[in-house]
């Protein structure tokens, strides 16, 4: 038995959720996010408890088990205090500018790029540091592996777009010729 699965889901004072037709919404004050669950797992809702079940035993019910009781947890956490990414720019001159919905990505390219972030995103830059927000954990993932790939870092200098957890391992350049 998935023990991940097995693990109850306490729903917030503000927060409410649906299970109907295979589909799980939650509500927050500001947010509602939804997500189509698969056959064969079960969603019971009762007083403040969400409970992710599987129908039977195949091998697939038992993989999306506790995957579906990740993502409706998920799902709470983000209408509640939502998530955030952080992606550090290096480089002279590279730099991302937020304008409404649009960000203009400058990163050594002979032109400057324009990403659209979803609906639901916001971006805020702070010095060389990009923070991704909002209540949507998978779209903030693919956001940020979307802009890392536009200038994924480089190992000599460490150049590019990185996570902030991330560590580059730095490699040692050319040495110039000592011959005698």
């Amino acid at each position: 038995m998935s023990r991940v699965g097995q693990a109850k889901i306490s729903i917030p004072d503000k927060v409410k959720i649906e299970f109907k037709d295979q589909k799980v919404t939650v509500k927050g004050e500001k947010e509602t996010l939804s997500r189509s669950i698969p056959d064969l797992i079960d969603v019971s809702i009762s007083d403040k408890i969400v409970e992710v079940k599987r129908k039977n035993n195949t091998t697939q019910a038992k993989a999306l088990h506790g995957l579906t009781r990740t993502l409706i947890y998920n799902m709470v956490l983000g209408v509640t205090k939502g998530f955030e990414r952080v992606l550090e720019i290096n480089g002279l001159g590279y730099k991302i500018q937020p304008q409404g919905q649009v960000l203009n990505v400058s990163l050594g390219h002979s032109h400057p790029i324009q990403f659209d972030l979803p609906k639901g995103a916001h971006a805020n830059v702070q010095g060389n540091k990009l923070v991704l927000s909002g209540p949507d954990k998978e779209i903030l993932g693919s956001i940020a592996a979307d802009l890392r790939k536009i200038r994924p870092p480089e190992p000599y200098k460490g150049k590019g777009v990185k996570y902030a957890e991330e560590v580059i391992q730095r490699k040692v350049g050319k040495t110039g010729a000592t011959g005698a």
